[in-house]
């Protein structure tokens, strides 16, 4: 067994990390307090490819029917209501933690995209949501040429130039 020499102060809190808990906790993760607050959140994962923003939610137990999505301007919104299928009597509960009720879930777009050209699949409790970028957000590609390649494009120019203001 190792022995370490004891320093009390290495235990103490310094009074800037208990402000940043203090923030943190009651702020930054409201959860901890207010449980119900995180009721119908979606959780989602938002990517981009070349030509596409893709968002995925992830909707259990939903039915496509009762997702809405909509867009306005650069967010997307998902909205929809779970319905509770079976009925138990509240007293007959041992443990409930299936959440039931309406959801809602915004996401800021961070380019400009196709509203009119964006596709949704629903496939096993996910909701893959495609929105294709405009042109104008898609990347260009430019050609790199090397130097030697633009002076003797500049010479050729140059030449001719030279040749009809001789003419």
């Amino acid at each position: 067994m190792t022995m370490m020499r004891w320093d009390p102060f290495r235990e103490m809190m310094s009074l800037r990390q208990a402000m940043d808990r203090l923030f943190e906790d009651s702020f930054v993760r409201p959860s901890r307090m207010w449980p119900e607050s995180t009721v119908g959140d979606v959780p989602v994962d938002m990517y981009q490819t070349a030509s596409d923003v893709v968002i995925r939610a992830s909707l259990p137990g939903i039915s496509p029917e009762e997702i809405d999505i909509s867009i306005t301007g650069d967010t997307v919104t998902i909205k929809g209501e779970h319905r509770e299928k079976t009925e138990v009597k509240e007293e007959n509960y041992i443990r409930k933690e299936h959440r039931y009720g309406a959801f809602s879930r915004a996401v800021t777009v961070p380019v400009a995209v196709k509203i009119d050209k964006a596709e949704a699949v629903f496939d096993k409790g996910m909701l893959t949501l495609t929105l294709p970028k405009s042109e104008k957000e898609k990347p260009k590609q430019i050609k790199v040429k090397p130097k030697t390649m633009i002076e003797g494009a500049k010479a050729k120019k140059a030449k001719v130039k030279k040749s009809t203001t001789t003419k």
